[in-house]
Order: structure tokens, then sequence, then C-alpha cells
């Protein structure tokens, strides 16, 4: 798929990996929607990149009735939406059962439902929109990008709620590329390592060069604009489908 010719959906667009993805799709000549709940943040980006490149409607990603409504504000507004990249999610940290006590229900819960649970209800609702493009010179009307996380695979103690939300991610990818095939809608999975987002920016520097002395190669934090370069190569590779790429620096975790 040509970058000029995307409109993309991004979720969790305001800041981190998602922001990054918006700038290098719109540095490129393409189109973005930013779906967030950030919209402070969201309208300095609208605001500095352009409203005729860029459109920001508040969305709860777990709300059929938000997704739905933005989606089609999406369409009405750009004409069409031909791509999706999933970056909305959040952090969680708690033993099965230690000295606190046993896990909450509730906070377990709370990760499935917006990590894997919303990214569903994007990915299910968009493809309906998509069905509806005109295929490209590669038979394409659409690909999707999600965002796993190197914990899907090496999950670390206190990891229980995020690793199982991102390894339903990883799950899902194939099978959901097969359902979409037929439709000519690819579906990828990115899973990156340690980045340099707004849940490591509020950690002290001793945590930071001790996290970034995990990673055998480049021995630092990735940068949110590597996960935005990939998902760019993604968007513009048809033989990309089914698949989950780690973006890690070869960073295998350890369990604490």
């Amino acid at each position: 798929m040509k970058i000029e010719e995307v409109v993309a959906v991004v979720t969790g667009g305001a800041s981190g990996l998602g922001e990054a993805t918006i700038r290098n799709i719109v540095s490129n000549g393409g189109k973005a929607v930013i779906i967030d709940l950030q919209e402070e943040r969201a309208t300095q980006l609208v605001q500095e990149l352009g409203e005729d490149k860029v459109l920001f409607v508040k969305t709860d990603v777990t709300s059929e009735e938000h997704v739905q409504s933005a989606l089609n504000q999406a369409v009405t507004y750009f004409g069409y939406i031909n791509t999706v990249v999933n970056c909305a999610g959040i952090g969680s940290g708690a033993k099965t059962y230690g000295r606190k006590g046993v896990h909450h229900l509730g906070e377990f819960s709370k990760v499935i439902q917006i990590n894997l649970i919303g990214t569903f209800n994007v990915i299910r609702l968009a493809a309906e929109k998509m069905s509806d493009n005109t295929p490209n010179e590669h038979d394409e009307r659409g690909v999707i990008i999600n965002t796993a996380s190197v914990a899907a695979f090496d999950g670390q103690m206190g990891q229980a709620a995020y690793s199982a939300s991102k390894g339903g991610i990883v799950g899902m990818t194939l099978p959901i590329a097969r359902d979409l095939s037929s439709l000519g809608i690819r579906v990828m999975t990115i899973a990156p390592g340690l980045f340099k987002t707004p849940l490591f920016a509020s950690l002290p520097d001793k945590a930071i060069q001790s996290l970034e002395q995990m990673t055998p190669f480049p021995k630092r934090l990735g940068d949110p604009s590597e996960y935005g370069l990939l998902a760019k190569s993604i968007i513009e590779n048809p033989m990309l489908n089914g698949e989950v790429i780690r973006l890690d620096g070869a960073i295998r975790m350890q369990p604490k």
C-alpha cells in the first residue's frame, strides 16, 4: 500500500508509539485519525500537523458505540480508512499472590478489557469499514497493525495480566488474518521490547540505565520513531501478513 494513500486510524495516537506512527505517516504524505482519551495532547498534535491531515476523535476503545462513531466520523472526514494501528493500552504490576495478598480480579479484568478486547473491538469494526474500499493493484483493501509486547513471550513476575493481554493479541493475529484474507485486509502485530514511552518517563535515571543494559544491541531503550518505521514498512509491504514481529534489540526478559 502506498503511504501517501493511507488514511490510518491510530488508537493511543496522542502519545508514545501511536504518536510516532502518526508523525511518520503524515510526514510521508498520508493522513491519520487519532483515537484516544488524551484530549489535550491530541488537540496539540492536530494543530501541529494540520487539520487537513489529522483528525482527533475522543474515544474509549472498549466501547462499541464510541469506536463505531469514531470510524463513521473518520470516513466522513477523509472519505475512507484503509489502515488501523492499535497502540492503546495500559500496564499493570501485581503478583498472583504475594506479600500484598492475591491479585485483584478487577485489575486483571481491566487490563484484558482495554488491551485485548479493546484491540479486537477496533479490528472488527474497522474491518467492516475497510470491506467497502476499492482494492488497490495488490488487491488490498486495508492493513491492520496491532501492538503486543515481548511480555507476551517473556512475561516477568507481576506481569500476569499484562502478559495475558498481549499474549492474546499475539494469539489472534493469524486467525484474524485468515478471517479477513478474502477481503484483502492484512493483519500484523508488532511486539516491542523496552521503548522510551510515557510509561518510562516517570522512572528515575538509575532505573532507566538498568533497563537499557538489558538490551543486547542497541544497548538503549527503543525510540518510538523506530516503531513508526516498522509500521510504515508493514503498510508498504503487501507480503507481510499474519505474523508477529519482535522489535526488541534481541532482548529476552529475565524473571524480574
